[in-house]
């Protein structure tokens, strides 16, 4: 029960007592008044707009001409210069580190190629060094860890062999 309060009016000389109920709220009531009272329907996530192709209308011939797709595009190479491509696995950082080792590599050992690090998505597992559109210098596929035909490799030996293929 809750305690009785006496209070005075200014006007009334006689003491009022008044009653305050409190209610007390504990952690199994509320989880009572959760089971009683239905869940709330969860509001439908905004649909995406599908993104909408450009095109292109010629004036003189009045045809519409789609863009061009990713894999018709090709990278732009400087004065017919090579491209490279280097694609590493990014699960572990010494793919990264043997990418970023061979691509400063054949940048100072070879003027004017292009070196393109992970273009795609890359394969898991994965390290391969390629010319674009031609041969394999490396091709590592399927490895499993501790990764040790890559760890194995004499990156400065790999390097030296693509610079004399190149040049």
């Amino acid at each position: 029960m809750a305690p009785k309060r006496k209070t005075r009016d200014a006007n009334d000389s006689a003491a009022v007592t008044v009653t305050v109920t409190v209610t007390r709220v504990t952690r199994s009531s509320t989880r009572a008044d959760a089971t009683v009272t239905p869940p709330a329907e969860k509001p439908e996530p905004p649909q995406r707009k599908k993104a909408k192709t450009k095109t292109t209308t010629s004036a003189a011939e009045g045809e519409t001409q789609s863009p061009p797709s990713p894999a018709e595009k090709k990278p732009e190479t400087l004065d017919g210069s090579k491209t490279i491509i280097i694609e590493h696995c990014k699960q572990c950082n010494a793919f990264k580190t043997r990418a970023i080792q061979v691509k400063d590599g054949l940048e100072k050992g070879v003027l004017g190629v292009n070196v393109l690090v992970n273009p795609e998505k890359p394969r898991r597992g994965c390290f391969e060094i390629r010319e674009k559109g031609g041969g394999i210098f490396v091709s590592l596929l399927d490895m499993k860890r501790p990764f040790k035909p890559m760890k194995d490799l004499d990156m400065e030996k790999v390097i030296s062999d693509i610079v004399e293929k190149l040049t």
